[in-house]
């Protein structure tokens, strides 16, 4: 792997880009790792504006359950309206949920004045989770699938020509199977086998171009392989299976706009290219997606199968949503396409634990075209995971900080993130404040992420352990692993491009690159591996795109020379300054300013937090 994989692109023009993204006058990227982001509900209006009521619910009090009240006000609603709870705690227990099943929006009076609560659920600093664990609210048509796979696929069909990267055509044999409006899924087949592993311990199971890699190891890597001798990526039910169909997980959801002979046309276009050489295939499911359904103005608590899940949704959202006191995911996104999520606050796993016990914002199963914007996520083991997911998809204008395991609170989780499956690719992660950037290699790679005009401090602001104690990375030598921008084993196509890294006046002892073993803390950490030896996979350093960064360790700007602009679009995703920018006294755009005077003004998210007015702009 290399940036002469595919040709530089140095500046793409307007006249050039038009095709794929209007609003963007110039991208400084290679042509493999750029695509289209335009995400959510913007490019068909934003989320809609809906003021009838079709009915209003308050709750029952004392330890009533209310949960069975508020469903059936859904199930009578008509697509459009709002069912709109009062002020005060509903009580959702017991293993119930509320089931979002058709268009319509479940509102509350505020954050801090709704509160839908299992109090027979998670429960802070507690592994256990309830009798009848459940979410609390499910936007999608059930919680399970119809079918005997997670991905709850009906039928497939092959494609008969590669599909093109940026194209918004494919030919399929069977474009009978598909028509006008339907939420497909587009895949490939893995093609791994044995290849020699970059960190020189053998042989890893990846494909031959590396697009994925697994975790299977010969010999066996202990602590690292998710499979056993006997087991490989295409064995049904093994970790080839968990958030993909089985050895899929390169994948996106698209939507169909129309149908001909042999090909069908999609919405928006194809992120990387599904080849026929790797079996792909666009697949129906076997329900039908539920669309424009809404969460607004709730505080969720103690879901212990998670507190909001998007399921076979589509072009639906969160808003101004409090999340918090959960296990498993806060908010999990799968089997969804165009979903919104933003000015949220997610913060405060139940079990702040590796392994799925406590992370805030989880996407999986080839979820794409996602915007997760102008929100706060604190507090959690993993604050953002992509599972074989995020095609597409953006990650705009958040704080993210204080990722932690509460048993080990020295360990320094990842901020911002796109992997933790093999099979993501193309998110963009434009203009957040983190505490670094990452990309793991847990179950497996992730590719083609792109990191812009983001502020990563390189540690945790200071904060107390649900166990008990300060956990303050600045001061305490121990805390490790120290990075700005790191990215572990086989992530490959990761370009930074206009970030500032560090934080002025507090970068003594640092070094520009450092390694996993070394003592000293680094602006950069690429290629790292957790697992005894340690080893590095250099492939990860020279595949990495470094340009337009500006560090308060040199206190200077670093450029790539091959690239010859020393320009920086203002967005790659927005077409001008968001609205959330002149909300309360204002706020300069963009934020991160690498190549200026000021490298970071304001976040309106960060300000947000820091007043102590997660909902409320200061």
């Amino acid at each position: 792997m290399s940036l002469q994989r595919s040709a530089m692109v140095v500046v793409l023009a307007a006249a050039a880009f038009v095709a794929a993204a209007p609003f963007v006058s110039a991208q400084i990227l290679p042509a493999d790792r750029a695509t289209t982001w335009n995400p959510g509900l913007r490019p068909s209006g934003g989320i809609p504006v809906r003021e009838k009521v079709c009915a209003r619910v308050s709750p029952l009090g004392g330890m009533l359950d209310d949960a069975a009240r508020i469903q059936s006000a859904i199930d009578r609603c008509p697509d459009g309206e709002v069912v709109q709870l009062s002020k005060g705690t509903f009580l959702i227990n017991d293993g119930h949920f509320l089931l979002i099943h058709k268009g319509i929006t479940l509102r509350g009076a505020g954050p801090g004045e709704t509160v839908l609560a299992k109090t027979d659920g998670a429960k802070p600093m507690q592994e256990t989770v309830g009798v009848k664990p459940a979410p609390v609210i499910i936007i999608g048509p059930a919680r399970f699938a119809a079918t005997g796979h997670a991905s709850d696929i009906a039928a497939s069909t092959p494609l008969t020509a590669d599909a093109v990267k940026g194209s918004f055509e494919i030919a399929v044999r069977e474009p009978a199977r598909f028509s006008p409006g339907q939420i497909v899924l587009l895949d490939e087949a893995s093609g791994a086998g044995w290849q020699k592993d970059p960190q020189k311990r053998g042989k890893v199971w990846a494909s031959p171009d590396f697009r994925v890699v697994w975790q299977k190891h010969d010999p066996p890597v202990a602590y690292a392989d998710d499979f056993t001798a006997e087991t490989y990526p295409t064995t049904p039910g093994a970790a080839g299976s968990w958030f993909s169909r089985t050895d899929r997980p390169t994948a996106e959801i698209k939507e169909v706009a129309k149908v001909s002979a042999t090909t069908v046309t999609f919405t928006t276009p194809v992120h990387i290219s599904y080849r026929t050489g790797n079996a792909a295939q666009l697949s129906r499911y076997a329900r039908q997606h539920v669309t424009y359904a809404g969460v607004e103005d709730l505080k969720l608590t103690g879901g212990d199968d998670g507190n909001l899940r998007f399921q076979w949704a589509a072009r639906s959202w969160a808003r101004n949503v409090d999340v918090t006191n959960w296990h498993g995911e806060g908010v999990a996104i799968d089997s969804a396409f165009r979903v919104e999520l933003r000015e949220f606050y997610v913060h405060d796993a139940a079990w702040a634990q590796p392994g799925g016990a406590g992370y805030a914002i989880s996407l999986s199963r080839g979820t794409s075209e996602t915007l997760i914007e102008n929100g706060i996520a604190l507090r959690a083991n993993k604050l953002l995971v992509f599972r074989s997911a995020g095609a597409g998809s953006v990650v705009g204008y958040n704080y993210i900080d204080m990722a932690y395991i509460n048993t080990n609170s020295a360990w320094i989780e990842i901020g911002l993130n796109a992997s933790h499956m093999v099979g993501s690719h193309h998110v963009l992660f434009e203009g957040n404040e983190a505490h670094n950037a990452d990309s793991d290699s847990t179950h497996g790679n992730s590719i083609d992420l792109t990191f812009f005009r983001n502020h990563m401090s390189c540690v945790r602001a200071p904060f107390t352990n649900q166990a008990g104690g300060l956990i303050d990375d600045a001061s305490e030598s121990g805390s490790a692993p120290k990075r700005c921008a790191g990215a572990m084993a086989y992530s490959y196509g990761l370009s930074f491009v206009g970030n500032v890294l560090g934080a002025e006046g507090r970068m003594k002892g640092w070094a520009y690159e450092t390694h996993f073993t070394d003592a000293t803390p680094g602006i950069w950490l690429l290629g790292w591996d957790p697992v005894a030896p340690y080893p590095t996979d250099a492939q990860v350093a020279s595949d990495t795109l470094r340009h337009a960064n500006f560090d308060f360790l040199r206190d200077t700007v670093q450029w790539d020379e091959r690239i010859a602009s020393r320009d920086l679009p203002a967005s790659l995703y927005l077409a001008g300054k968001p609205e959330f920018f002149d909300a309360g006294r204002g706020y300069g755009w963009p934020w991160v300013d690498p190549i200026g005077p000021v490298k970071t003004r304001i976040l309106p998210a960060k300000a947000r937090h820091d007043n102590g007015t997660p909902f409320v702009q200061p």
